[in-house]
């Protein structure tokens, strides 16, 4: 089995240099982040890990008071470790995200177990709480959607009990697909999930597309949005910040994209377009 790599980030100022820092870090081969309240753990498989390029991106990061350790943690730890440090989310007093070992909350709409495992999305992060806002004020009863870059699939999970007709969830890593498949079973709804990236969608319509990644990514794959989405269709995006948002738009609206809203919490910033 795999040995892990756990760095830990100690950062001055949590709010919101955590987040950003986090974003920063996040095209390394890091398969998740637990923030705590000095700051934020970030593992990887020992396999993965290039300790000069991490250092070379970390060491690039300028202006945010931080520091950080590194260690060698066995696999069998993982589990005790992650739960440990997984706490409930609530979005609105409308949707609860939790895990299995986690009590569940009286008149509460919406509820998503998870199994915390190494993956993206577990709702923490301030994108995600955005994108479940989005969710929690759109109809999707009969519609089918897009999750792209599915992490644990939290979001088409919510969109399915909204009664969306089909969800297609799509990653390119090989854990967030496997956990996505388990945790649809635990929700009780049929996920469609995926490894790869857009070049998978061929010629699918869809009625709503989720996109929560980063702005490279969503700008190289937005015309491919663009041509799966049917008329009137919704497009959400996040993984975005504040500063992200004028170069967002201006490239929707060359594609024949609609601005409808923005949602944002602490410096991070969600969309919503229509096609």
């Amino acid at each position: 089995m795999t040995n892990y790599i756990e760095y830990k980030f100690k950062v001055t100022e949590i709010e919101p240099w955590n987040e950003i820092i986090i974003a920063m870090i996040s095209e390394l081969p890091f398969e998740s982040f637990v923030e705590n309240e000095e700051g934020f753990d970030a593992y990887m498989p020992k396999t993965d890990e290039n300790i000069e390029e991490i250092k070379a991106v970390i060491d690039a990061i300028e202006n945010i008071e931080f520091s950080y350790t590194r260690q060698e943690i066995e696999q069998q730890n993982w589990n005790a470790t992650w739960e440990e440090s997984f706490t409930p989310i609530l979005v609105n007093d409308q949707c609860l995200i939790r895990a299995e070992f986690h009590e569940s909350v009286e008149n509460i709409p919406y509820e998503i177990i998870i199994q915390p495992k190494m993956s993206f999305g577990t709702g923490h992060h301030s994108t995600t709480h955005l994108m479940v806002e989005y969710i929690l004020e759109t109809e999707f009863k009969g519609k089918d959607i897009l999750d792209m870059g599915c992490g644990t699939s939290i979001l088409a999970i919510l969109a399915m009990k909204r009664e969306a007709n089909y969800a297609e969830c799509i990653d390119i890593d090989e854990w967030a697909v496997e956990n996505s498949i388990e945790n649809g079973k635990k929700n009780g709804v049929r996920l469609d999930a995926k490894m790869g990236d857009h070049s998978l969608l061929g010629s699918k319509q869809f009625d709503v597309i989720l996109a929560n990644i980063n702005k490279n990514i969503l700008i190289s794959q937005i015309p491919t949005y663009v041509s799966v989405l049917n008329e009137n269709g919704d497009l959400f995006l996040s993984g975005l910040m504040e500063q992200d948002f004028n170069d967002i738009l201006a490239f929707c609206t060359e594609h024949n994209l609609k601005f409808i809203s923005k949602k944002q919490r602490n410096e991070w910033i969600a969309l919503h377009f229509k096609k």
